[in-house]
């Protein structure tokens, strides 16, 4: 037990550009038994993206070596003005707090010493411990979001749906545009706006979009259990949900959002119910989501939908 409490030397700190897949490859399959066995989620998908840009030496981030092994990493993607903190992970055999602070130091050292960069994100599950403190000593604004578990046997009853008129629709590809206006619009002045910049243009929106629904990150695209709600004859949306497959028989709701002016009237609800009721008749067990804590009208329409929070994890943003 000594070993954990105590980062033993000597351990180096290398850019992962430097290193192979094979070095941190035990460290990849620690990671995706946290991210199964915590969060019901197969990660494999995205740890293969991660081994591909490795391969290529095209992965900005670190890796912390000790006695020779590979102990933690992280990596950070760039977009134009913006870097994302795209992940950060201790092996438990090692002091995770300290070789996780080392790690998102170093990170941040060589992210805020890049020409122009306007902003950083981050999102990071704590499976490496607490990263609150070394986020906001280097002036980033913390929120707390929630990662919220359904079982789909016991969601509450289907009440009537609160459509008011309006048309539901299963997603389309036709729907790419219009989705990308309703985000914009729905998330104005809205702390998920403040948290991923995204969401505050169109252009913006429709990269989320394309990025959640073309690319495996969030899982694979499930179109039969994902909706949108729209005025007769008109194909501009007034609320959407979408959802993904992250491992067998468990959905991820990667987003749902109701057109202000129409939030209040269960429409977030029926949806929600809608997906689930269609995940249930392709024998999914499980649906998960993610919720910003401040956001408290969501997460009670969550728990009352039967979802539980399974983890918390830290979200943050850096503006320069």
């Amino acid at each position: 037990m000594a070993g954990a409490q105590q980062i033993r030397a000597p351990m180096n700190i290398i850019d992962l550009r430097q290193t192979t897949v094979r070095q941190i490859e035990p460290l990849l399959e620690e990671e995706a038994r946290h991210w199964r066995d915590e969060l019901h989620w197969d990660y494999r998908g995205a740890l293969e993206l991660i081994k591909r840009f490795m391969e290529a030496h095209a992965l900005a981030g670190c890796v912390a070596f000790e006695s020779g092994t590979a102990a933690g990493y992280s990596f950070y993607v760039l977009e134009e003005q913006k870097g994302l903190i795209g992940g950060l992970y201790v092996s438990c055999k090692f002091a995770q707090e300290a070789l996780g602070r080392r790690l998102l130091e170093e990170m941040l050292y060589s992210m805020r010493a890049i020409p122009h960069l306007m902003r950083i994100e981050a999102q990071l599950m704590p499976f490496s411990g607490p990263v609150d403190a070394p986020l906001l000593d280097h002036g980033f604004r913390l929120y707390t979001r929630q990662f919220m578990l359904l079982d789909l046997h016991k969601m509450a009853e289907s009440k009537a749906g609160a459509s008011g008129g309006l048309r539901l629709a299963r997603w389309n590809d036709r729907y790419f545009e219009p989705c990308a206006r309703l985000i914009y619009l729905a998330y104005a002045n809205h702390v998920d706006g403040e948290i991923n910049d995204q969401y505050r243009s169109r252009a913006g929106a429709l990269k989320f979009l394309k990025n959640i629904i073309l690319l495996p990150g969030c899982g694979q695209f499930v179109p039969g259990a994902s909706f949108v709600l729209h005025e007769p004859g008109s194909d501009e949306l007034v609320a959407a949900v979408l959802t993904s497959e992250v491992s067998s028989g468990v959905g991820h709701t990667t987003q749902i959002c109701v057109l202000p002016g129409f939030q209040g009237h269960g429409i977030g609800r029926m949806l929600m119910q809608t997906s689930a009721e269609a995940l249930r008749s392709m024998k999914f067990r499980e649906l998960t989501l993610t919720v910003t804590s401040d956001n408290r009208t969501a997460v009670q329409l969550y728990e009352k939908l039967g979802f539980q929070t399974i983890k918390s994890f830290t979200a943050g943003v850096w503006p320069r």
